[in-house]
C-alpha cells in the first residue's frame, strides 16, 4: 500500500494481498483522519460482503472466490468512540458480467485498487440505534 496527500484528499493505492478495510482503517489512524468519503476501483480475489435484514436486523453475510473487477466502491470514514469507522459498499462484476454487491466487511486486492479519500472539514461520530439495529451518524 502507498498514498499520498493532496490538500484535502488521499490518493491510494492498494497491491496484492493487501486488505480494504484493513488498509484504509490504517491510513485513517496513521494520519488521524475524523471523516472523510471513500470512492474507489480494482481488482479482488477474495470478498465478504453482506446484506443488512431490516426485519430480522442482522446481516447476513456472502463469501465470494474468484476474479472480480470493482465497479464501485463508495462508503463513508467517520469515528465511533474515538476510532476510525468505516461503512463501504462495494459492487463487483466476474468474468461473464454478472454483477455482484452489498456492504463490505472484507476484501483481497488481487492486482491493484485506487481509492480516494476525500477529507470533509469537521467530525461526525456514531451511535449504535437500537431501532434500526445499526450504527449511525450522531451529529
Amino acid at each position: 500500500m502507498e498514498y499520498k496527500k493532496f490538500e484535502n484528499a488521499y490518493v491510494v493505492r492498494l497491491d496484492p494481498g493487501d486488505e480494504i478495510c484493513e488498509s484504509l482503517l490504517a491510513i485513517a489512524t496513521q494520519e488521524n483522519i475524523a471523516l472523510a468519503s471513500i470512492s474507489g476501483i480494482g481488482a479482488v480475489n477474495k470478498i465478504n460482503i453482506g446484506v443488512f435484514d431490516t426485519t430480522t436486523k442482522t446481516y447476513h453475510a456472502n463469501k465470494f472466490e474468484g476474479t472480480f473487477e470493482i465497479v464501485s466502491l463508495l462508503g463513508t470514514l467517520s469515528q465511533m468512540d474515538g476510532k476510525p469507522y468505516l461503512h463501504v459498499h462495494m459492487s463487483v462484476g466476474d468474468m461473464e458480467g454478472k454483477m455482484l454487491g452489498g456492504h463490505l466487511t472484507s476484501a483481497v486486492i488481487s492486482a491493484t485498487a485506487e481509492i480516494v479519500l476525500q477529507l470533509i472539514p469537521g467530525n461526525v461520530d456514531r451511535v449504535f440505534n437500537e431501532e434500526i439495529g445499526l450504527n449511525v451518524f450522531k451529529f
